[in-house]
């Protein structure tokens, strides 16, 4: 029995967990998500918690188990605190301002970059070169950051004034030295 799955998930006050057929509703104070529920899985409701069992020892759905368990926690966490990925552009010039919903970066283009974010997710940007995504989906937050950093994604050679690009604020980078012009 996978040690993650079948460890049950609390039901904090104020969040309602519901099944109906095949599908899974969790609504809370920040918003609702919904997931389907994979075929040979169950999601049982009792006692202020929420367990997923698994109907059979197929290797499909032990492997699933703990997956759906990790997923559905991650929406009731959602929905009640959020998720949020700060991002850091790095370089001379390189910056970032919001218009209206859109994100518009100098990024060392001849062009400004402008990015819409889907539905569901807020970006805020605190200071010039930091930008905040934030959201109640964990997964839609972390596609939303990558696609952002994958504008301009960070050199790993070390230049004059550091490194270039967007990296994440925790990530550390390890730097090589610059090209010679030998």
């Amino acid at each position: 029995m996978s040690r993650v799955g079948k460890k049950p998930i609390p039901i904090p006050q104020g969040v309602q967990v519901t099944v109906q057929g095949n599908v899974v509703r969790v609504k809370g104070p920040k918003g609702e998500l919904e997931r389907t529920i994979p075929a040979g899985l169950d999601v049982v409701i009792e006692d202020g918690t929420v367990e997923v069992r698994r109907q059979d020892d197929e290797r499909e759905r032990r492997a699933l188990h703990g997956l759906f368990r990790t997923l559905l926690a991650n929406m009731v966490t959602g929905v009640t605190q959020g998720y949020e990925r700060s991002l850091t552009l790095e370089g001379t010039g390189y910056r970032a301002t919001k218009q209206g919903r859109k994100l518009v970066m100098s990024l060392g283009y001849s062009h400004p970059v402008e990015y819409t974010p889907p539905e569901g997710i807020e970006i805020d940007v605190p200071a010039a070169n930091t930008v905040v995504v934030r959201g109640i989906d964990k997964e839609l937050v972390g596609n939303v950051a990558a696609t952002i950093r994958a504008k301009r994604p960070l050199s790993r050679f070390r230049y004059a004034d550091g490194p270039r690009g967007i990296r994440y604020t925790d990530e550390r980078v390890a730097l090589r030295p610059a090209k010679t012009g030998k």
